[in-house]
């Protein structure tokens, strides 16, 4: 408000309010799966050998002219042999999982309040100037 006399007075007075506010949300999530397998080796081998021999015989021996000898032999002859072998040779493997899961959240709230008031005033009486300011 301002009045204008012959004296001069002014005034002017000016007040308010601001609010303000800040919402902010991050939200942020992931998980990982790992797995890994490794098994090892089966070997197996067998051998086997086997020999067999068989004879067999007849011998006759005659003697003469007046001392007579005879001789007579049978014979049989049997062998066997037989070798076995086996081997088996197992390795046993690995296995292995891994899991993991993660989860991040970012909040942030901030809130400004201000409220301001200022004034001025100008008086002239007389020809001397008087001025003042006052704020909150």
């Amino acid at each position: 408000m301002s009045d204008f006399d012959t004296g001069a007075d002014y005034g002017h007075v000016e007040a308010g309010q601001e609010h303000e506010s800040l919402d902010q949300l991050h939200q942020v999530e992931g998980s990982e799966n790992d797995y890994n397998s490794q098994f090892g080796v089966y070997e197996q081998d067998h051998a086997s050998a086997e020999s067999t021999s068989f004879d067999q015989g007849h011998h006759v021996e005659y003697s003469n002219p007046s001392g007579e000898h005879y001789e007579e032999s049978d014979f049989t002859s049997y062998d066997h042999n037989e070798a076995e072998a086996d081997h088996i040779f197992a390795a046993e493997g690995s296995e292995s999982s891994h899991a993991s899961e993660f989860g991040q959240l970012d909040a942030l709230q901030h809130q400004l309040d201000t409220s301001f008031a200022s004034a001025t005033e100008l008086h002239t009486g007389g020809g001397a100037g008087e001025l003042g300011v006052a704020s909150n």
